[in-house]
């Protein structure tokens, strides 16, 4: 079976590879991203199976490339994970309307997000 392909968005350095260094140990291919345009670019080229966004970053933010990609009939079954420090009711309510599948705040458990990420995929399989 081929191994799955996350695409993680987030402009600090240190979380990036905190997190790719966990998902490349679980056996998951993994393409990086530092800023929203960035992530569009890599989120059409590489075709990933699952993304985490941050919400916080270089335009456009993560609710935006969360629409933006959801808008688009190639790339919106693409499950979204939005990981960010935002934690307000309001913040989360646009992460719905963005269309992400699921919103993670940070400081953020990694069991419970490797828990996420292995459900989304399943269910998208």
């Amino acid at each position: 079976m081929a191994r799955k392909k996350i695409l993680i968005v987030d402009d600090e350095p240190m979380i990036l590879e905190l997190l790719k260094m966990r998902l490349e140990a679980a056996n998951y291919d993994v393409v990086t991203a530092e800023d929203g345009e960035e992530a569009l670019q890599k989120a059409k080229s590489e075709k990933p199976d699952l993304i985490t966004l941050d919400v916080i970053m270089p335009p456009p933010n993560g609710f935006q490339v969360c629409r933006t990609l959801k808008d688009d009939p190639q790339y919106k079954k693409i499950p979204v994970i939005l990981l960010t420090a935002k934690t307000t009711k309001s913040d989360q309510f646009w992460g719905t309307e963005s269309g992400a599948d699921a919103y993670v705040t940070k400081p953020y458990n990694a069991d419970d997000l490797m828990e996420k990420i292995e459900t989304l995929l399943k269910k998208n399989a």
